[in-house]
């Protein structure tokens, strides 16, 4: 509790109005006592969530507006109506709501766990997002095979140790083979599986049309033995280079190397920058950006 209390008070979404996410916080607490229904939550102005207690995936997004600020905030002043996303690892659909419901960008979102899938599901069709969203209730690997998930840890579900139970079957893909299309960004959160999850996109990573990715490399790598440092190195090779985003600024920040949480790979600097500089205001509650 304490930590995500810190959370939300440090989260740069409520830097100017710290004790407001707090409230926002409790309020929602209450909620939760008092109304055991799902309610339907205003995300941005052109998308919205359908949300209850213990949704983690979205529930931060009401005390922090954009739960992910810097990544969410590049997607929204990047992305536009004709191009093509890939939100690899869904969960309730957080990023595909923002590309598909606010920006207007065709999305391909992949969550392999049937339960969550369900969620994410339910916040595509009350946004009637059907023509604009291709839901794929699947996990993407280098082959194609049958993988066991584990299935009751939230946010932070993944492909199965052989030590862990509670697990579930799921079809696995490669990237390569889910569609025709080409995306011009991918946000890719699959809990230490990205190695493989790589090596299975090989075509797209190397099509001149895909500008960015957005990737989650915190250390997950290492329950299977994966070295995130080849990851950061494979995409050097391919000619993107590593940044962090600040939204308020619109500016792009080199890192050298890959962050602690999200890091965000960018081919075609210029291109992308033009995007950015020209991108329209995003209201989020009360605020811009």
């Amino acid at each position: 509790m304490l930590s995500l209390l810190k959370f939300i008070y440090n989260h740069p979404f409520n830097h100017d109005n710290r004790l407001g996410g707090v409230i926002k916080f409790i309020k929602w607490q209450f909620n939760c006592k008092l109304n055991p229904y799902p309610i339907v939550y205003q995300f941005t102005e052109r998308a919205k969530f359908l949300i209850w207690k213990g949704l983690t995936g979205a529930t931060c997004n009401i005390y922090c507006g954009l739960q992910e600020y810097e990544d969410m905030g590049f997607l929204l002043h990047f992305l536009r109506p004709d191009d093509v996303f890939f939100d690899v690892g869904a969960n309730v659909g957080a990023y595909t709501l923002l590309a598909a419901g606010e920006i207007g960008a065709k999305t391909i979102s992949v969550e392999p766990i049937p339960s969550t899938f369900k969620y994410l599901s339910d916040n595509i069709a009350i946004n009637g997002l059907a023509e604009k969203v291709q839901p794929l209730n699947i996990g993407l690997g280098n082959d194609s095979r049958i993988m066991k998930f584990t299935k009751s840890l939230d946010t932070v579900n993944h492909v199965a140790t052989d030590s862990e139970t509670d697990t579930i079957d799921v079809a696995i893909k490669r990237m390569d083979d889910i569609s025709s299309l080409i995306p011009t960004l991918i946000k890719i959160d699959v809990e230490g599986f990205e190695t493989e999850v790589l090596k299975g996109a090989k075509n797209i990573l190397s099509n001149q049309n895909l500008k960015a990715v957005i990737i989650e490399l915190n250390g997950s790598g290492n329950r299977y033995g994966y070295n995130e440092q080849l990851i950061h190195d494979n995409f050097v090779d391919l000619g993107f280079k590593s940044y962090r985003y600040n939204p308020d600024k619109k500016e792009l920040i080199p890192l050298g190397n890959y962050g602690n949480y999200n890091t965000i790979y960018i081919r075609d600097q210029s291109f992308v920058m033009d995007r950015i500089s020209s991108a329209r205001k995003i209201k989020i509650g009360q605020k811009e950006i």
